[in-house]
C-alpha cells in the first residue's frame, strides 16, 4: 500500500487502484454522515475534487491521487457513511486505473506514513 500527503491509502493490485482515507484522516474528521462518491467512468486528473466527505465536524474532499478513470465505487459507503470510522482501511471510496503508474513510486510506504502523521 502506498500513502500520500492528503492522508489517502492506495492499494495496487492487476492494473487496479483502490482509494480510501487512513484511520488518521477518519479519526480527524470525526463521525462521517454522508459521502458523495464520483461516477463510474469519470476521466480524473491528479489533484481534482473527487469525492466529498461530510462529518459532524467538517466537510472535506478527497482528490484523485492520480491520472485515470474511475472504474468502481463502494456504494455500501454511500448507504452507510458510518463504515468510515468503523474501519478506515477496510472503507475504500473507489477503484481506478491510472495512465500513470509510476506516480506511485513516489507516495509515502506505511512506515514513511506513520512517521509524517508522528510529526
Amino acid at each position: 500500500m502506498k500513502y500520500t500527503e492528503e492522508h489517502e491509502w492506495l492499494d495496487h493490485d492487476d492494473g487496479t487502484i483502490t482509494v480510501g482515507i487512513t484511520g488518521h484522516a477518519a479519526t480527524q474528521l470525526g463521525d462521517v454522515v454522508f459521502v458523495e462518491l464520483p461516477e463510474i467512468g469519470r476521466e480524473v486528473t491528479k489533484g481534482e475534487e473527487i469525492v466529498v466527505i461530510e462529518s459532524v465536524k467538517a466537510a472535506s474532499d478527497i482528490m484523485a491521487p492520480l491520472d485515470g478513470e474511475i472504474t468502481e465505487v463502494n456504494e455500501a459507503l454511500a448507504a452507510n457513511p458510518a463504515l468510515v470510522n468503523e474501519d478506515a482501511e477496510a472503507a475504500w471510496f473507489f477503484k481506478m486505473t491510472t495512465t500513470t503508474p509510476e506516480e506511485m513510486d513516489g507516495m509515502m510506504d506505511e512506515d514513511e506514513y506513520k512517521a509524517f502523521v508522528d510529526d
